[in-house]
Order: C-alpha cells, then sequence, then structure tokens
C-alpha cells in the first residue's frame, strides 16, 4: 500500500471521527427520539472510537494496522446504515467513504 493511499485513509478515519462525533453531540443528544435509542449511540460511540484507533495505528506505522482497518471498515458500514436511518445522510456518507478507504486498506 502507498504512503499517499495510507495518508488518506488516515485522514477519512480522523474526518469520519469528526463527523461522527459532531452528529453525536449536535444532532443525536439534541434531537432525542430515534436519534438517542441504544443501538444508534452504541454505534456512533463504535464508530467515533474505532477510526479514531485506526488513524492512530497507521499514523504509528502498526504492522496490525490492516486487521483495525478491516474492523474500522465494518463498524462504518454499520453506521453508516443506522445514521441513514434517522436521516443523517451526510454523517452516513462519511462513514461509507471511510469504510471502503479502510476496506482497501484491510485487503
Amino acid at each position: 500500500m502507498s504512503d499517499a493511499a495510507m495518508k488518506q485513509c488516515i485522514d477519512t478515519c480522523q474526518e469520519c471521527h469528526r463527523t461522527c462525533l459532531e452528529h453525536f453531540t449536535n444532532v443525536c443528544l439534541e434531537k432525542g427520539g430515534e436519534h438517542v435509542e441504544k443501538e444508534h449511540v452504541k454505534l456512533m460511540l463504535d464508530c467515533i472510537q474505532i477510526c479514531a484507533t485506526c488513524a492512530d495505528f497507521m499514523i504509528r506505522g502498526s504492522d496490525l494496522h490492516n486487521f483495525v482497518c478491516r474492523a474500522c471498515s465494518e463498524v462504518c458500514q454499520r453506521c453508516a446504515d443506522s445514521c441513514e436511518k434517522v436521516g443523517m445522510s451526510d454523517c452516513a456518507a462519511q462513514c461509507r467513504k471511510c469504510a471502503e478507504s479502510c476496506g482497501a486498506m484491510a485487503a
């Protein structure tokens, strides 16, 4: 995997982390209802954490980054589906972008 591809994946993970954290804080907690249902909240928090962790693994050049990227891709895809269901399409789009980027890094 090229350095440019890894740099792009790091940036995508960091952007997904930021996007999900902002949406969780400024949309989910504000709107309540389906936005704060247990499964959605857990997915949002999982996505926020795994994106930060995944970026950290790549930044430090861990030989295990591909395992974390695989997990991140799966979590981001599930979070995207959940965000889409509650009408947060911009958050879902960022999660899908991250899922795709991390999926390529895990290959």
